[in-house]
């Protein structure tokens, strides 16, 4: 997907997402995401942790202390279709959904409900997860994860795909079952895996890449020769992949265009959810960047 590509007015396209910690203390999900929206922001995303185990000795990607937030989650699914009912166009986003931990036959509902709910809206983000206790709680072996994940979505798929659906895994096991709504983007709505480097599962299963931890958009640029080479090899256009960088960190507004330019179709960005005089204001620091709503 190429960000710059013209829309018939010679503007280039500029997609700026959020990325959201949503809690009890943050403000209304559904105002934040009315504002975003009417800013012209085009996404908003949310993580996904079950529960913090009280005995972790895992850290987490930015640093060794695990912030309050984590364990104060909101549902992503409960979180989108909240968001989803004040907006029109935004799209909604997980960043991740921890795909292993769930029964596939009832995650599928959920998702395949957000995006009839939100007329279509849904991008799926799928990651392992970082936390070996947490996913220890739910059963699932550290190690397999990502197999488990991937056996997961495909199941999911199955059920997506068809009136009547069948799947047999390592860990999934079902025979003609009916489940229904369907997504309302077919086959299902856009995949993409939230790995900290490219990997050929990216290129085989997902619509994109969500590349985690980058320091900077040098980082981004050198791993996008690798995504570009395993595409390659593997018969697909790499400029057909979704490219979503995730700030993690604050970051100024001149460092979007350098992720863009790196390779990035879109940056996702951490406004403050405390408040909505300063989303507001942080959401205003990037304006300039920003096209019309009516334009994505």
């Amino acid at each position: 997907m190429d960000p710059d590509r013209d829309e018939g007015d010679g503007a280039a396209l500029m997609r700026i997402g959020l990325f959201m910690f949503v809690t009890a203390e943050s403000v209304h999900i559904g105002k934040l995401a009315k504002i975003a929206e009417d800013a012209g922001f085009e996404s908003i995303w949310v993580p996904e942790h079950t529960h913090i185990p009280a005995n972790r000795a895992t850290s987490p990607p930015l640093g060794p202390v695990v912030p309050d937030k984590y364990s104060k989650l909101f549902d992503p699914f409960i979180t989108l279709t909240a968001a989803a009912a004040s907006t029109e166009k935004l799209l909604l986003g997980t960043a991740v959904t921890l795909t292993a931990v769930h029964d596939p036959i009832i995650l599928a509902k959920q998702i395949a409900s957000v995006d009839v709910l939100s007329g279509g809206r849904l991008l799926l983000g799928v990651g392992s997860g970082w936390n070996r206790e947490e996913l220890a709680d739910h059963g699932v072996d550290f190690d397999t994860r990502w197999r488990r994940a991937c056996e997961h979505l495909s199941a999911m798929k199955a059920i997506w795909a068809n009136d009547e659906a069948s799947f047999r895994g390592e860990w999934v096991d079902f025979e003609r079952i009916w489940s229904w709504p369907k997504p309302v983007q077919q086959p299902n709505p856009p995949v993409l895996y939230g790995t900290i480097h490219p990997s050929r599962l990216v290129i085989r299963d997902a619509d994109g890449w969500l590349p985690l931890s980058l320091a900077h958009p040098g980082q981004l640029r050198e791993r996008m020769v690798r995504v570009r080479q395993m595409a390659g090899e593997a018969g697909r256009d790499p400029d057909e992949l979704d490219i979503t960088v995730m700030c993690l960190e604050r970051i100024e507004p001149q460092v979007i265009a350098e992720y863009v330019g790196a390779g990035a179709t879109r940056v996702v960005i951490r406004p403050p959810l405390d408040s909505e005089e300063k989303f507001r204001e942080y959401l205003a620091r990037y304006e300039e960047l920003l096209t019309p709503a009516a334009a994505y």
